[in-house]
């Protein structure tokens, strides 16, 4: 508990040991490859030749420090990356807070809170008409999620979405989708397909002003409709 909210966050144990691990794992990795280089300069069949020689021709003991320092830049950068992305929740009374280090924050009303629960891995707030006000990926505990949003009094479903057998898989020029729906989930397609986050939330949003809600099995991505709550199972 914080100021009469409820923060569900990565424990702090988990944050030390990617913030200690990574970086030594980096200048484990790099003192390997360092110590490796020579041999597998020496073999004919083996890939990157040019990178693995000019290791080895480096002289002791900048080959060693040189190695070490790049494993610990490399795991530095992993450690901001990681801690990054990690979902922290801070449940209130009023509203629910969604924040991320390297993205904005989102903060849902309890009023637009009709229904929470988790889809995977995914938090999903959802309104009153099957809209969804968040669909965050995170490690964090269900438990943990579902007691925070119980105490708070927030509609938590242990069985998951209301609306999950309306979900269909896109497919390009598929009919019943509202005007530009499929130009835009072809452009998340390959959004997904790059891995750029960033701008596969961009067209999600898009999707979500047109009624189309989204969810991603298995590189596939699947659609539904918002509709009124009294067409909720």
């Amino acid at each position: 508990m914080r100021d009469g909210a409820t923060v569900v966050a990565v424990p702090g144990w988990e944050r030390a040991l990617i913030g200690v691990g990574f970086p030594v794992a980096g200048m484990a990795v790099g003192w390997g490859i360092k110590a490796a280089a020579g041999w597998v300069a020496g073999l004919e069949w083996a890939p990157f030749q040019g990178p693995f020689k000019l290791i080895a021709k480096i002289p002791e003991p900048w080959a060693t420090i040189g190695a070490l320092a790049v494993g610990l830049v490399a795991g530095v950068l992993l450690v901001l990356t990681a801690i990054g992305e990690r979902l922290t929740v801070t449940v209130r009374h009023d509203a629910v807070v969604l924040a991320r280090v390297d993205a904005p924050t989102r903060t849902v009303a309890r009023a637009d809170a009709a229904a929470v629960f988790t889809d995977g891995k995914a938090l999903v707030v959802q309104g009153p008409d099957g809209r969804e006000h968040a669909r965050e990926v995170s490690d964090l505990r269900p438990a943990d999620l579902r007691a925070a949003f119980t105490a708070h009094g927030y509609p938590w479903r242990e069985h998951g979405d209301p609306y999950a057998d309306r979900f269909r898989l896109w497919v390009p020029d598929l009919a019943g989708l509202p005007d530009g729906a499929n130009a835009l989930l072809a452009a998340r397609a390959k959004a997904l397909k790059k891995h750029d986050a960033d701008e596969a939330a961009l067209l999600l949003s898009e999707l979500h002003r047109l009624g189309v809600m989204v969810r991603v099995e298995k590189n596939r991505q699947y659609w539904r409709l918002t509709s009124s709550p009294e067409t909720a199972r």
